[in-house]
C-alpha cells in the first residue's frame, strides 16, 4: 500500500481490549485510519494511544503516513437497539469511508440458559446478532457503491455445538455464520466480501480460566494468543477467503463435537452445572 495516499477507514467494534486491540493496531500498521467502537470509554483512550505511538515509531511505516493516521473513538453500548444507527450516523458525519468492517465485539459466559437472566439473555443476542448484522446492513450499501469492502464476522467453533453451558454463545455464532454466508453470496461480483472467523480457545480474558489451567492450554495447542488469532483472521479477511479456523486441533475436534449424542452431553452438563458461573 501506499502510505502517502492511502486514508481509508476501518471499523472495529469491541476496541477497548483484548483482540480488539490487536485488530486495530494490526490495520493501522497497514494503512487504515481507524473508527473505534466500545462502551469503555477509558479502555477506547488506550488503544487509541498505544495505535499512535506504535505508528510514529515504526520503522516499517513510511514518515508521510505517520502524522496522517487519524481515528475516531465512538463510545456506545452494543446491546442498544439503536446502535449500529448511532455508529454509522457518527462516522458518516466525520466523513469516514469504512472499507473495513470488524465485527469483533464479544460476550462468554457459561451458564445454562434457563439459568441465565433474561438481561444476560438479551445482551448476548443483541450485541452477537442484532448489531453485527445492523452494522453490516449499514456498511455493505456504500461498500457496493465504491466497489471497495471488506468484512471481517468472528462466529466461533462452537457454533457448530450445543455444548454444556455455552448453548446460547452457540446459538448466536451460528446465527452469524449463517448471515454471513447469505450476504457473502450476495455481494459476489460486488468487490465487497465477507470472511468469517471460528474461533477455538483464544487467550483473552473472554473465557474465564484460571492461570494454570490457561497456562496448560497454551502449552496444548488448544488455545492461541490474540496475535495469532487476529493475524490469521486478517490475512483470510484481505485474500477474501470466506472462513478461517486457527489451529489443527479445532479441525480435528469439531466432526467428534457434531456427532455428540444428547445423552452424554447430558451427563456432562449435570455433572458440570456447579462449576458454571451464574450471570
Amino acid at each position: 500500500m501506499d502510505f502517502r495516499e492511502y486514508r481509508a477507514w476501518a471499523l472495529v467494534t469491541g476496541a477497548a481490549s483484548g483482540m480488539g486491540r490487536v485488530y486495530a493496531r494490526r490495520l493501522a500498521a497497514k494503512g487504515y485510519n481507524l473508527v473505534l467502537v466500545d462502551i469503555n470509554a477509558a479502555g477506547l483512550e488506550e488503544t487509541e494511544a498505544l495505535v499512535k505511538a506504535e505508528v510514529s515509531s515504526s520503522g516499517d511505516i513510511p514518515v508521510p503516513y505517520k502524522d496522517g493516521l487519524r481515528t475516531l473513538s465512538i463510545v456506545q453500548d452494543l446491546s442498544a437497539q439503536n446502535a449500529a444507527d448511532v455508529i454509522f450516523r457518527q462516522t458518516e458525519e466525520a466523513g469516514c469511508e469504512v472499507e473495513v468492517l470488524v465485527n469483533n465485539a464479544g460476550i462468554m459466559y457459561c451458564q445454562g440458559i434457563a439459568e441465565t437472566s433474561e438481561r444476560m439473555l438479551k445482551l448476548i443476542m443483541m450485541v452477537h446478532c442484532y448489531t453485527s448484522l445492523m452494522l453490516c446492513r449499514k456498511y455493505v450499501v456504500p461498500m457496493k457503491e465504491r466497489g471497495c469492502g471488506y468484512i471481517l464476522n468472528i462466529s466461533s467453533l462452537a457454533e457448530c455445538m450445543s455444548w454444556p453451558g455455552i448453548g446460547m454463545y452457540g446459538a448466536t455464532k451460528r446465527f452469524v455464520k449463517d448471515y454471513s454466508r447469505e450476504l457473502r453470496i450476495e455481494c459476489q461480483k460486488t468487490g465487497v466480501s465477507v470472511t468469517n472467523a471460528y474461533f477455538g480457545a483464544v487467550d483473552t480474558p473472554l473465557i474465564p480460566l484460571k492461570d494454570s489451567l490457561r497456562k496448560l492450554a497454551r502449552g496444548l495447542a488448544v488455545m492461541i494468543t490474540p496475535e495469532k488469532a487476529v493475524d490469521r483472521a486478517l490475512n483470510a479477511t484481505f485474500r477474501r477467503r470466506r472462513g478461517v479456523m486457527p489451529g489443527l486441533l479445532n479441525h480435528i475436534f469439531k466432526p467428534i463435537c457434531i456427532i455428540l449424542p444428547d445423552c452424554l452431553l447430558g451427563w456432562i452438563y449435570r455433572k458440570a452445572k456447579p462449576y458454571l458461573m451464574k450471570v
